[in-house]
């Protein structure tokens, strides 16, 4: 497949979770709590979306092939704004805009905590995304984006402190990342020759 095609489909397939939760409210059929649908769906995509980003640098060792390299980016930056409809969903239906009602859930809730942080890890990695940020920032950009690394293990806490019953998809999801974020420590240990 072509680059150019193949941008376009991962663009449509990352879009796709946004057309449907928009259709759905459209058509009445986000249920009784609508609010509580768009949070959970924008909470997984953000996760989902954040494994495949950190898929793309192991699947281009495998593969030999650049493709992953060149999604890798518009992956993250999807990750980031379903990240960003997720905290606006709930600063706007739970906290109305409150920061006093923020600060008090940050202190009484620690999974928010995580996640806000999560969040916060982020947002230099979108902001600086950009080839002009790269040359910028030169060697202190490749620094700078292994905060995404800590943003997901905080993204895996934030959804295992708030699982009440079944733990499995949490658990699914800690251990893809505990894969990836493994094979990502690799590189930081030292080498030994035989």
């Amino acid at each position: 497949m072509l680059p150019g095609s193949l941008k376009l489909c991962v663009f449509v397939a990352c879009l796709s979770p946004l057309l449907w939760l928009v259709y759905a409210a459209v058509q009445g059929d986000l249920g009784p709590d609508p609010a509580e649908v768009i949070i959970a769906v924008s909470g997984e995509w953000t996760l989902r979306l954040l494994g495949l980003t950190l898929l793309m640098s192991p699947l281009r060792q495998w593969l030999g092939r650049p493709w992953p390299i060149r999604i890798r980016r518009m992956l993250g930056l999807f990750t980031f704004f379903y990240a960003c409809l997720h905290l606006l969903t709930f600063a706007h239906f739970f906290l109305g805009w409150s920061p006093a009602i923020l600060w008090e859930e940050l202190i009484e809730r620690p999974y928010i905590t995580v996640g806000f942080v999560g969040w916060l890890l982020m947002l230099p990695l979108a902001i600086t995304s950009t080839r002009g940020w790269q040359r910028r920032l030169g060697r202190s950009w490749r620094r700078l984006h292994q905060l995404v690394y800590p943003a997901a293990v905080l993204g895996c806490i934030h959804l295992l402190w708030q699982v009440r019953s079944d733990a499995t998809e949490a658990v699914v999801y800690c251990a893809i990342f505990a894969l990836l974020l493994g094979w990502r420590a690799r590189a930081f240990l030292p080498t030994q020759k035989v």
